[in-house]
């Protein structure tokens, strides 16, 4: 069993995503089964843990592990210099995790709320010090996600012409972009741009990724390892994956010492094999993406990869696994891997309330504060998550979008199919929307920026 993680820095993407409720304090267990305290490893803070209610010694110490520390059973964590707690509820009723933020310095108490809610799914009770309060959520503190663009410039010197009109080389600034064949994405495109599109940290590669590995010695396994090289250098993965990333490599990375798929975990590998569904990530279809392509709902089995050739890049991966000691149904329990963009590309809304919706006149009305992104769709639509392919989702009946260095709009000052002073309507491409119709059920999604909703309810229009 573990528990969500708070990450405190740019990594929206990897936490388990808020839902839309009241944030009131819970009632918790007074049990105190043990606490653990440790380094978040995303934001680098010291946190500390304690686990309430129906805890197992071996859970809690389980749990404990996962954090790289040891469980101390029998008593809480008892700091008194806090900024304040984020409650979090357990795989199991009446089981809940206290965690604690230490610290005395008021500043950090609305990233420390943003943690919990935004990005932990828990709900955030401040410290005195913090005022008692907490804060208006619609302000991530976070990179603006920055839409993909598709940039066309020159080949660089000494290089052949590109494919595209005028011997161009176009190349989409996304993460699941690809430039040509036998370049390098970071030549052709902005990785900074990418950045702002998933989150970016620097993480350890894999235990003893840098060990002597026989099987460079054999020419046919080496060429295959380069073409895999060549291939991840064509996309945008390198923008993280690599010691040219500001903070250096996060996880594993193509100039890794020796055999560099040795910095590899092995779920990562599991993705590359197409043994763990990486749909949810998005990708683009190969005659948009210079032949580049991933998992996705029509080819749900292929690597999460950006890749030429599917198959072959799968075969890889999975040699690799299996070289390694894994089997397939070692990864049944884990369909899924694109984490909260999974939950969110899942999630069924539940009836609005507290007045959200939409009003008499037309007013959208929601919680949780100013919004970038401002969907109507039809009662059964899949939730929106990321571009290219899984944003603007079948039944979409309205869509509009505050650019990136825009002013994010405030609940009750967008009119249905009124475009308000500064943004601009994905959707339709042009005209007004569909007329709703008076008595039937819709889905209000509202956000804060891409993947971080702060409305997400079912409606009955006036």
């Amino acid at each position: 069993m573990t528990a969500p993680r708070l990450l405190l820095s740019c990594c929206v993407l990897m936490s388990v995503l808020a839902g839309c409720r009241d944030k009131t304090v819970p009632q918790v267990p007074e049990k105190v089964v043990g606490h653990c305290t440790y380094t978040n490893k995303f934001s680098n803070l010291e946190e500390c843990r304690d686990y309430l209610g129906e805890w197992s010694d071996t859970e809690a110490t389980e749990n404990c592990k996962d954090e790289g520390a040891t469980v101390v059973l029998g008593s809480a964590c008892g700091i008194e210099e806090r900024l304040g707690y984020c409650f979090l509820e357990g795989d199991k009723d009446d089981q809940w995790q206290r965690i604690t933020f230490p610290g005395v310095n008021a500043e950090k108490c609305a990233s420390m709320q943003r943690g919990c809610e935004l990005f932990g799914g828990g709900v955030f009770d401040p410290a005195p010090v913090c005022g008692g309060k907490v804060v208006d959520l619609g302000d991530t503190g976070l990179p603006t996600f920055q839409q993909p663009v598709l940039t066309c410039v020159d080949p660089k010197a000494g290089e052949a012409p590109g494919q595209s009109e005028g011997g161009k080389v176009c190349t989409w600034e996304m993460i699941s972009g690809a430039t040509e064949p036998g370049r390098s994405f970071s030549d052709y495109a902005s990785c900074d741009r990418v950045r702002t599109q998933r989150p970016y940290y620097p993480v350890p590669p894999a235990p003893d990724a840098e060990r002597e590995d026989p099987r460079l010695k054999d020419p046919v396994y080496v060429a295959e390892v380069n073409w895999v090289r060549s291939q991840i250098e064509a996309t945008a993965c390198v923008c993280c994956h690599s010691t040219r990333a500001p903070k250096g490599p996060s996880n594993w990375y193509v100039e890794s010492p020796g055999n560099f798929i040795n910095s590899f975990n092995p779920r990562g590998l599991a993705m590359g094999a197409g043994w763990i569904n990486t749909v949810g990530f998005g990708a683009y279809r190969p005659e948009h993406n210079n032949g580049f392509s991933r998992a996705s709902p029509e080819r749900p089995n292929d690597s999460i990869f950006v890749t030429t050739d599917a198959a072959r890049i799968a075969r890889f991966f999975e040699a690799e696994l299996l070289q390694r000691g894994y089997k397939r149904e070692d990864y049944t329990s884990q369909p899924y891997g694109a984490g909260p963009l999974d939950d969110q590309r899942f999630y069924r809304p539940t009836t609005c309330e507290n007045g959200e919706g939409i009003s008499a006149d037309g007013t959208l009305n929601w919680r949780g504060g100013k919004a970038r992104y401002v969907y109507v769709l039809e009662q059964e639509a899949t939730s929106p998550t990321v571009p290219p392919n899984l944003d603007l989702p079948e039944g979409t009946l309205w869509r509009i979008d505050v650019p990136a260095d825009g002013t994010p709009v405030a609940s009750g000052s967008v009119r249905y199919g009124v475009v308000p002073a500064g943004m601009s309507q994905r959707f339709p491409a042009s005209g007004s929307p569909a007329t709703l119709t008076s008595g039937k059920t819709y889905y209000l999604y509202v956000l804060a920026d891409i993947i971080v909703p702060v409305t997400r309810c079912l409606f009955v229009a006036p």
